[in-house]
């Protein structure tokens, strides 16, 4: 009788503990969006470093409104590039026509007493009008944009130069500046303390907070992956402490600039246009393989025209509120601003191969550079030396884009 051979149980499979997945998870989020959260760092790193370097003067209310001035068309400019730039193609017209646009409001409202609110109408359809025309050539005729938008930036230059025959025009009726330097009217009465603009603050920030956890329950819900709940809470929170501290500091001073409620409008369309529309998929779609696109049904030279009318019109928006900060249209004006949009744009991840880029990411972008100007200026370091700096951070952005898809 054969010895009864005892059986041999199953292995329990090991199940790695939960930290280890929680951390592998995380460790995988941070490596496929190193790019995104290094800019946010990147800009809390560098406004830590001036607000150091300045003894607190860069978070002085004074000359936090003076950044928000300073940085306005950039940042508007920045938001129609991101969308030229994403779709595979690059506007190096949009300073002339910013300064061409200030020209022309200046002659219909100083010469020709215009009032601004058909001047402010006419120079946005001019805008659109020169994107139109530059998109013409580049999606129908296949031009590169590149030649295209160098000869809009010599044509409106000598415009800009003929329109206003060699010379300043100004000043602009009050009305109209107050575009750029006016300030949201406090209507509940405080003194020290701008209540109103202190109470908008609060609402954008919870406005944020609610509707960024009303869209991760519905991506919860449908099972689609989502980051970690620790990045996701930490994020926005910090976005929402940015929001209610920049309202509080600006609070204190005069209140909210009109153009920065201008700026935060466009912010929230663009994000929402690119992130929760079928026009914005398709320009990303677009960008990442123009012939796939077309195969599947996009009509992509209809876009990339729309791309370069949607970039006119921001460019007159810019020009307008730039105009209205200076108080006077200069036949110098607009002068280097696409090199700062398109730095923005690609310090903020935008890819130089287009179909990659976020709206946050270049407003992040046009901050950093502003700044950068900001603080630099501050502690008197020649506009010389600002400019090799500026050239520099530009190329290791650019650098750490094609490194990290090389790799």
């Amino acid at each position: 009788m054969p010895p009864e051979v005892e059986a041999v149980k199953p292995a329990t499979p090991i199940t790695p503990a939960p930290s280890s997945t929680a951390a592998a998870e995380h460790a995988g989020f941070i490596k496929n969006n190193l790019r995104d959260y290094g800019m946010l760092l990147s800009l809390i790193a560098i406004m830590v470093l001036f607000q150091v370097l300045t003894d607190g003067t860069l978070m002085r209310p004074l000359n936090l409104t003076n950044l928000v001035l300073q940085n306005s068309y950039i940042v508007i400019m920045a938001l129609g590039m991101l969308l030229v730039i994403v779709a595979g193609h690059i506007d190096l017209s949009v300073g002339s026509v910013c300064g061409f646009i200030g020209a022309l409001a200046a002659v219909l409202m100083v010469e020709y007493d215009w009032h601004f609110v058909p001047t402010f109408i006419v120079c946005l359809i001019a805008g659109g009008a020169i994107g139109a025309a530059q998109g013409w050539f580049v999606a129908f005729f296949r031009i590169p944009s590149f030649i295209v938008t160098l000869a809009g930036m010599l044509v409106f230059k000598g415009l800009t130069l003929a329109l206003l025959a060699g010379q300043s025009v100004g000043p602009f009726p009050e009305a109209f500046q107050k575009l750029s330097s006016g300030f949201v009217p406090d209507v509940l009465g405080g003194e020290s303390l701008r209540t109103t603009s202190l109470l908008l603050g609060v609402l954008a920030a919870g406005a944020l907070v609610f509707f960024k956890m009303r869209g991760r329950a519905r991506l919860v819900q449908h099972g689609m992956a989502q980051e970690p709940y620790g990045f996701f809470l930490l994020k926005n929170l910090f976005f929402a402490g940015a929001i209610l501290l920049l309202s509080y500091l600006l609070a204190t001073y005069k209140g909210l600039p009109n153009v920065l409620i201008v700026m935060a409008v466009l912010i929230v369309a663009y994000d929402f246009v690119t992130n929760r529309t079928t026009i914005g998929r398709r320009i990303y779609a677009l960008g990442g393989n123009e012939k796939a696109a077309r195969l599947s049904g996009v009509k992509t030279q209809r876009l990339a025209f729309l791309t370069f009318v949607n970039m006119g019109v921001l460019a007159a928006l810019a020009g307008l509120v730039f105009a209205a900060r200076l108080n006077t249209a200069t036949p110098k004006a607009g002068l280097g601003f696409e090199l700062d949009v398109i730095a923005a744009c690609f310090i903020g991840g935008a890819s130089a191969s287009g179909g990659v880029g976020k709206v946050m990411g270049a407003v992040i972008g046009a901050f950093i550079m502003g700044v950068m100007n900001n603080g630099m200026s501050i502690l008197g370091i020649g506009i010389d030396y600002q400019q090799v700096i500026k050239g520099l951070v530009l190329l290791a952005a650019v650098f750490i884009d094609v490194y990290n898809k090389n790799k």
